[in-house]
């Protein structure tokens, strides 16, 4: 048992049902957990709900008026913009997953959530994120072809090829998040229960579980390199030829233009990758569980509501699609 959890197993002891309770036993051992919460002020905790409440809101309208658009307008029928649709897709289901517990957290301490809930939250999570890398990943390899290759552009990525790239990376991110989750179902848990978290995440269960979790710390370092690393290598080498091709440009105007395509999709990797190294590489020793919380909140519920506000306000395109759309309803109201 890890040092964490021996030592809230002396603050809350070791929780035991019945043995013929299957409601709460998986394997003889804890199924029900329970998180801490944030704060024990109601009043800190009523303004926080509140604030998750709004970014999840403007989360799910924002990223299902992107998808909207995208779907519609036929001025964004290409595959950068349908690759922006898929990670609105995404960032939907991470924040549908996360948030609506995460307020419930917020309200109620010691709020419970089964074992099987939790490793389905844990599961939808990584998928997401997994998902994210990889999309990028993809974005930037169409940036790439469109800057670096104009002329071969079109001939390339056709829309069978941009199918394609989501699928694998759906694909690729399922098999990645159930290699690892397989992995945390099988762990025991013999107590204690609670979760000093907002979610289930992977390094809080395997500091609560029984079992020896070398295995899965193992495993978790090596899909790193997948998930990671290679997506966030192929980036960099994508935008280094970015960067060479338009140094080559003559013109200041034709250096903007060309670097205005991509610079949503940039800023949204600095975002995403910001806020994963803080989150997860950046060491916890000494960093307070309050600390680790504020961090997971701005990774899982701020950055999916300032995605579509980063390609809205600086994209001209979906801002002409915006204006075209409120035409259209004004003319059929009136």
């Amino acid at each position: 048992m890890s040092l964490q959890a021996q030592q809230m197993q002396g603050l809350y002891g070791i929780w035991t049902w019945p043995s013929g309770s299957s409601a709460t036993t998986h394997k003889g051992n804890v199924t029900t957990f329970f998180f801490l919460g944030f704060s024990s002020n109601a009043v800190y905790n009523l303004l926080l709900f509140t604030l998750v409440l709004i970014l999840y809101i403007g989360t799910i309208c924002g990223n299902l008026l992107i998808i909207m658009l995208v779907y519609y307008s036929k001025t964004l029928h290409s595959p950068m913009y349908f690759f922006l649709s898929q990670l609105s897709v995404s960032d939907i289901m991470l924040t549908t997953a996360i948030s609506p517990n995460m307020m419930n957290i917020v309200l109620h301490e010691r709020t419970p959530i089964s074992f099987s809930g939790c490793i389905t939250q844990c599961y939808v999570f990584g998928l997401t994120e997994a998902f994210e890398c990889y999309l990028l990943t993809v974005m930037s390899y169409d940036r790439y072809l469109a800057i670096c290759s104009p002329l071969h552009y079109t001939s390339i990525m056709k829309q069978s090829l941009c199918i394609k790239l989501v699928l694998a990376s759906w694909i690729f991110s399922c098999l990645m998040t159930s290699l690892i989750t397989s992995g945390i179902s099988q762990l025991e848990f013999c107590g204690p229960n609670p979760i000093d978290y907002l979610y289930c995440d992977l390094n809080p269960l395997v500091e609560l579980s029984c079992s020896d979790t070398s295995s899965i710390q193992i495993e978790e370092t090596l899909l790193c390199f997948p998930v990671i690393a290679l997506p966030f290598l192929v980036i960099v080498v994508s935008y280094t030829y970015i960067v060479l091709t338009l140094v080559k440009i003559p013109s200041i105007s034709g250096r903007q233009k060309c670097f205005s395509t991509c610079s949503s999709h940039l800023t949204v990797v600095f975002i995403f990758y910001g806020t994963l190294i803080a989150a997860y590489m950046i060491p916890k020793k000494g960093q307070s569980q309050m600390i680790s919380k504020i961090m997971s909140l701005l990774y899982t519920v701020f950055t999916p509501f300032i995605n579509p506000f980063i390609y809205s306000l600086r994209n001209k395109d979906i801002k002409d699609s915006l204006k075209i759309l409120y035409r259209k309803k004004s003319f059929f109201f009136n």
